[in-house]
């Protein structure tokens, strides 16, 4: 319990921080350009705390997504909407309403308009020079592109893909670890990709993708690198028995080292019912220690496999290997990575697997509690990446965001009169509905892909019986 509310301080922390940085973007460039500043706000609703200071009110709201900055002069309709609501709320009551305000040159709202996005890259900046400094664990997957496990039957193998071989590129793109492998494959119906064996044989593999357990697209019998470390093990298991331990990283089974989960399963499978030795590598008083333990794997007739009755930490890094990506490379790996999804949502060929791999709100924060649980530095570095996500994504030029009030400013400097005020109302409000519409509807996917429940809202929107395992969407995987 404790450990569940560590998790959701930080998390509040961070997300507070990425909406601190935009509002406060806006609300510094508004006072030095002189805008009058009603109400700086970190989050929305009735104030669970409010200070009133040389005539605006700094207030922290009670629903923590989201914020705002009062500012009159650059969208008074909506200003007014936002006030008038708190004031049916009591949070603004006694107020009394001011008179009109000068309008503002377009180019001041220009500048207002991009400061949230400038501020939220700024902080992405910040956390990039502490990333670069302290570092963050990285699991193998992070550190390479090479093929940790081929399924025997599957048609990579059949092309000649093997474990060992390193992935060069994707559909023509380099990569340099299995994240941008994954990447490819999610926004590819499919992909051909260019492999080096360990003997340094070049060979082609071309695949279609399939839906993997989240829904997103991804490689067919093919994995990377990854831990193979111990969540927990089954009560009268083959591991309970042998001793295993939740942190321990299996590294070798039956003489054979074991690179991924889908390897280690394998093997499980190969030595039914036999004697297996197995190699971990454990933390004991702060050092990392191999042990060896003998296990038999036992078939499970309910499960229809063969077990060892461990189930898999699938978040797995390794604390032990630090990595420290420049700031360069991280602002330019997080800035690729929206735009690369953005450009895949508008190409035919590819905005099926796009949308897929799109996630909503809960995804974001789902993603970052699992973050925040394995590192609190890589909980740093993914904050990074949500402000330049938040960034790029409020600078579209859609009406309800940042970019729309942009078009709008850009207009008028233009054509040198303001867009008419219905028509400004309108798309907002449109754009406002549409918006709403598509979070709920992520947030309801989301849901159903995360956790096992989600079968059920499955069912309300599939006219066949979802047949989807809770397995693939579980945060482990029982082998």
């Amino acid at each position: 319990m404790l450990g569940h509310v560590w998790v959701a301080m930080v998390l509040i922390v961070f997300l507070g921080a990425t909406i601190l940085a935009h509002e406060f973007g806006h609300y510094l460039a508004a006072r030095l350009l002189g805008l009058v500043v009603k109400t700086f706000s970190i989050g929305f609703g009735p104030a669970l705390w409010k200070r009133t200071r040389k005539g605006i009110v700094y207030k922290i709201g009670w629903i923590p997504f989201g914020g705002y900055v009062a500012l009159p002069q650059l969208d008074p309709a909506a200003m007014d909407r936002i006030q008038s609501s708190e004031r049916e709320a009591g949070d603004m009551a006694g107020e009394e309403e001011d008179p009109p305000l000068p309008r503002i040159a377009p180019w001041k709202k220009i500048v207002v308009s991009l400061s949230g996005a400038v501020g939220n890259v700024a902080l992405a900046v910040i956390i990039a020079w502490i990333v670069y400094a302290a570092g963050i664990p990285a699991s193998p997957s992070e550190r390479s592109a090479m093929v940790g496990y081929v399924q025997p039957d599957g048609e990579a193998y059949a092309q000649g893909l093997r474990m060992g071989d390193t992935i060069l590129s994707v559909n023509g793109k380099p990569v340099s670890n299995w994240r941008e492998v994954r990447m490819e494959a999610a926004l590819n119906p499919e992909i051909v990709m260019v492999a080096r064996s360990a003997e340094g044989e070049e060979k082609t593999v071309a695949l279609e993708t399939v839906k993997g357990g989240m829904g997103e697209q991804s490689l067919p019998g093919v994995d990377g690198r990854e831990l193979c470390m111990v969540l927990h093990t089954m009560p009268d298991s083959a591991a309970e028995a042998a001793g295993l331990q939740p942190h321990d990283i299996i590294v070798a089974m039956a003489g054979r080292e074991v690179v991924s989960i889908a390897h280690m399963i394998a093997i499980v499978e190969e030595h039914r019912d036999r004697e297996t030795e197995v190699d971990i590598r454990r933390v004991v008083d702060g050092e990392a220690v191999l042990l060896r333990k003998t296990l038999v794997p036992r078939y499970d007739e309910e499960q229809d496999r063969v077990l060892i009755g461990i189930a898999f930490n699938l978040r797995a890094v390794d604390h032990d290997t630090v990595i420290r990506p420049t700031p360069r490379e991280q602002l330019s790996h997080h800035a690729t990575a929206i735009l690369r999804v953005l450009r895949a949502l508008t190409s035919r060929r590819q905005a099926r697997a796009a949308q897929a791999a799109v996630g909503g709100p809960v995804a974001v924060i789902t993603g970052l509690w699992f973050t925040v649980s394995m590192s609190l530095m890589l909980a740093v570095w993914f904050t990074g990446f949500l402000n330049v996500n938040l960034a790029i994504i409020n600078l579209l030029p859609i009406p309800v965001l940042d970019g729309g009030h942009i078009m709008f400013s850009l207009w008028e400097l233009i054509v040198r009169r303001p867009v008419k005020v219905w028509i400004v109302e309108t798309l907002v409000n449109a754009c406002m509905v549409l918006l709403l519409v598509l979070i709920l509807l992520l947030s309801f996917r989301d849901v159903d892909r995360i956790v096992p429940e989600g079968a059920g809202i499955r069912r309300l929107f599939r006219r066949a019986p979802a047949e989807a395992t809770a397995e693939a969407t579980a945060e482990e995987s029982e082998r």
